[in-house]
Formats: structure tokens, C-alpha cells, sequence
């Protein structure tokens, strides 16, 4: 809460909950937003009543009975109350209609934190954060809504514009698709004319790859709103009991894809000024082939998607290098199978620096299994298991690793407890070539990742079905 704000002059403090503005309940931060922008605005908040821990089922009772005298009323006119909150969504996360066969939270081992597991699909963390949606739980109302407050732009899993293709690939649950409407892609991408979307094809050898590819490309290129299209070839783990078999693309295979993608690439860029498809950077490493300049990603929209990281980190070059260390330092740089070699290159004239070793170590990892090699789902547990007690001074992990906002890895280990473990140094990288060579030779802070709060962070904090705190 603000400091001066009507909200703090009208006694509202931290922990209050807001029920009704306009006398209407309000199911998230943007209709919040939507309803203030309306000009006048009452705001009804609610204060919580604490219950001592032994409450009695008559001190729930006079609770319940005392509600409304815990609540007020207060108004703003054309004025911004000076609310903050905990959440974004006050009425809980959307959740996937979907089963597809290549969905990375069915492929999920045991044991990690709950957030992980949540199947989210929610057109307003969409807006809010980029996070991709597949529009097929969506309801009339969430459709009217979306055209009404212009919540734009959108990020939608399109995988095939072939609606039969599509189906057998998603296999919607019938019963949690509110709307059949709502799985027809085309027809949904054409009601949301106005709305820019940013939509992404997730790419399964031998399915919608090859000429499906291209129907889908020749579909999305013709639709004024779709701006572009991110290409991602699937993701496995070792954890697929019961699912579908399906493998990952080989070197041939990912550059027929990146072939296919070129020719729409140079066509678009002559008709419409934009390359349109950006292929991930996993299938220019598959394929062996040099990535994309940095002005062909034309402002990296889609980095968390994988679209342009490795460019992007790559940008910053190394700073003035010392010619010696005053002290011998030995760093380990620990990354995924997939980028070690593009890092091993880039880290080469680290070496001709004297007093300092430094390696790359492609880190297995042991959590999901061989088959996910990138950087960013490494664990604790794969670099306890790669590094040996005390055989550096420092290691390096990518600050994709961690989540948002902290310094823990998806298995809940700390930077601290890694550190003790290992009785080494342990630090996040830079987000940069160049702020990586400042964490090794100045001990420099980490930036972190390249992107910030996201979906990912909202289902950390997300409590359904609660009023909203402010």
C-alpha cells in the first residue's frame, strides 16, 4: 500500500482484504484496473478476524456474524488507491483443459514443489506475464472479455493449424472444455482479430513437422494478427510412464525444420517486414548450424521461450581482460550437454589469463535423465553429483536454474547449501558474456536471468479461491 494514498487515508493496512469495487466482486488484478479506469469507484475492503488456535465452533459463528462490521467503504475519483497485492489472480489459476502427448508436467518426477505440477492455462497470465495458452478451456464470457478490454497481446500453443491433427495431439478432456468452440484454432484465431497474438508451434518428429509444418506456417502467415511464431521442438524426461511414445529430432531432422522455416522466413520479411518464425536456439544446436544475428531475433520477445538466449548472451562481449590474477583461482562453469560447447568457445580467452583455470563441464542431468540437456532444469542434486568436494574455488551455475527472485534450484537446494556441500564458492552466472567474466574475475553480482516475474512466479504464490489480500 502506498504511502499518502486514499487507500492509507481510508485506514486500509496490510493483510485487508478487497471484496467489491463498484459492488461488483472483482476476480483478478486487471479487472481491478478495468473497473477504475471507469472514473469513479467505491472500494469495499474486509478486515480478517484472527482466531485464537483452540476457536470454538461459536467463535466461527460470531466471526461469520461480525463480517460486515469488519468491512468499509471508501471512494476515489480518476485516482489510483494506492492498493498493492500479493496475488494477480484473486479467484485462483485456469487450469489446462488439455492431455497433450509432449506435456512437460506429465513427464515430471516425484517430489518437487507444488507449483510444478499446477497444469495452468490462463488467458489472464497470458497477457500479464507471455505465458502460452491453448485457448481451449476458455469460456463465452472469457472470450467476450478478452475482446472488451483489449487484452492484448496474447501468447497461444498452436502446434497445428490441421484441426484433426490438433486434437489427436492435445486430446482436450471433453468434459473440462467449456466451449467446443473455444478448440476450434482457427475459428478462435479469427474471432480474436483484434487481438495481437504471439503464438508458438511445439514441433514431435513424425507429427506436425515436414508438410503439416508448413500448413501451419501458411495458415499463421496469413492471419493480420498472428505477429509471429515461435518454434520449439519438444522436451523429454526420463519420467514418461504411460504416455505416448515419442522421441526427440535428430541433426537431419532439424534442418528440415530449419530449412522449411527459412523459406517462410525470407518470404515474410519481404511481404511483411518481419522474419515471422523464430526457430528456438535447441534446434540450431541440434542442426549444428550457426545461430541467427542479433537484429534477425528483431528485439527478443520470446527469450523465455528459449528464442534467442544463447545470442542474446552472447551480445555482451568479454570486458578488458587482466593479463594475471594475484591469486591461483580453479572455476567450473556448470551447464547442460546442449550449450557446453557453444560456451566452451565463447569462455576461450578466459584462459590465456594467468593464475586462473577455468572449465566448462557439461552437468548430466540426473533429476529429469539424459535426454533434457538445457541448462535451465539442472538441479542441486545433478551438480552434487558431477562435482567433487573441494576441486575448485568456484562454480559457476546458470541463473536460469533459479528461481525467481531467490537462490534456489527447482529442488528446493540453495546456492548456500550447494556451497557447503561442495566447500567451494558457488555463484549464479551472468546473463551476459560479459557480466559472466565480472562473477569469475571481480566477483561481480549476478543479474540473473534475462526475463523477470512470470506464470511461473505467479503459481508460486497463487492461493485459489481466496478474497485477495492487499
Amino acid at each position: 500500500m502506498e504511502v499518502g494514498s486514499p487507500a492509507e487515508r481510508a485506514g486500509v493496512r496490510p493483510g485487508d482484504q478487497l471484496l467489491r469495487v463498484n459492488g461488483q466482486a472483482v476476480t483478478d488484478v486487471l479487472a481491478y484496473r478495468h473497473l477504475l479506469s471507469q472514473g469513479k469507484a467505491t472500494l469495499e475492503i474486509t478486515r480478517p478476524v484472527t482466531l485464537p488456535f483452540f476457536a470454538t465452533p461459536q467463535d466461527h459463528h460470531k466471526v461469520k456474524a461480525d463480517t460486515q462490521a469488519q468491512s468499509f467503504l471508501f471512494d476515489v475519483e480518476w485516482e489510483d488507491p494506492g492498493l498493492e497485492f500479493e496475488e494477480v489472480l484473486f479467484d485462483g489459476i485456469k487450469k489446462c483443459a488439455n492431455k497433450c502427448d509432449f506435456c512437460y508436467v506429465h513427464q515430471m518426477p516425484r517430489g518437487f514443489r507444488k507449483s510444478l505440477y499446477i497444469m495452468d492455462d490462463d488467458y489472464r497470465l497470458s497477457f500479464l506475464y507471455g505465458s502460452f495458452v491453448t485457448l481451449t478451456n476458455l469460456t463465452e464470457g472469457d472470450i467476450n472479455r478478452i475482446l472488451d478490454e483489449n487484452l492484448s497481446p496474447l501468447y497461444v500453443s498452436v502446434h497445428s493449424s490441421n484441426q484433426e491433427l490438433r486434437q489427436d495431439m492435445m486430446k482436450w478432456w471433453k468434459l473440462k472444455v467449456k466451449d467446443q468452440q473455444a478448440t476450434q484454432i482457427q475459428g478462435m484465431i479469427e474471432r480474436l482479430s483484434g487481438i495481437d497474438l504471439y503464438t508458438q508451434i511445439v514441433l514431435v518428429p513424425g507429427r506436425n513437422d515436414g508438410d503439416h509444418f508448413d500448413e501451419t506456417l501458411d495458415y499463421l502467415t496469413s492471419r493480420p494478427n498472428v505477429i509471429s511464431a515461435a518454434v520449439v521442438p519438444i522436451g523429454l524426461t526420463d519420467h514418461r510412464t504411460n504416455l505416448p511414445d515419442v522421441r526427440t529430432f535428430n541433426r537431419e531432422e532439424a534442418r528440415d525444420v530449419l530449412k522449411r522455416a527459412n523459406v517462410w522466413r525470407r518470404k515474410m520479411l519481404a511481404e511483411r517486414g518481419t522474419r515471422f518464425i523464430f526457430p528456438s536456439d535447441e534446434l540450431y544446436l541440434l542442426a549444428g548450424e550457426a545461430l541467427p544475428t542479433e537484429d534477425e531475433y528483431e528485439g527478443f520477445p520470446m527469450l523465455e521461450n528459449g528464442v534467442g538466449m544463447i545470442r542474446d548472451f552472447l551480445n555482451e562481449g568479454l570486458p578488458t581482460l587482466p593479463a594475471r590474477l594475484p591469486l591461483p583461482r580453479k572455476v567450473i562453469l556448470g551447464t547442460g550437454l546442449l550449450f557446453a560447447e557453444s560456451l566452451d568457445l565463447a569462455v576461450e580467452p578466459l584462459r590465456a589469463i594467468e593464475n586462473l583455470e577455468i572449465e566448462v563441464r557439461a552437468i548430466e542431468n540426473v533429476t529429469f535423465g539424459k535426454v533434457t540437456t538445457v541448462a535451465g532444469l539442472l538441479t542441486g542434486r545433478c551438480f552434487r553429483t558431477a562435482i567433487q568436494t573441494g576441486e575448485a574455488d568456484l562454480l559457476i551455475v546458470p541463473p536460469t536454474t533459479l528461481r525467481y527472485g531467490t537462490e534456489l534450484m527447482i529442488d528446493n537446494t540453495s546456492l548456500t547449501e550447494l556451497a557447503q556441500t561442495l566447500k567451494m564458492a558457488v555463484r549464479p552466472g551472468g546473463s551476459t558474456l560479459g557480466e559472466l567474466a565480472r562473477v569469475i574475475l571481480e566477483d561481480a553480482q549476478s543479474s540473473g536471468p534475462q526475463f523477470g516475474m512470470s506464470a511461473h512466479a505467479a503459481k508460486e504464490n497463487a492461493r485459489p479461491n481466496e478474497p485477495f489480500q492487499s
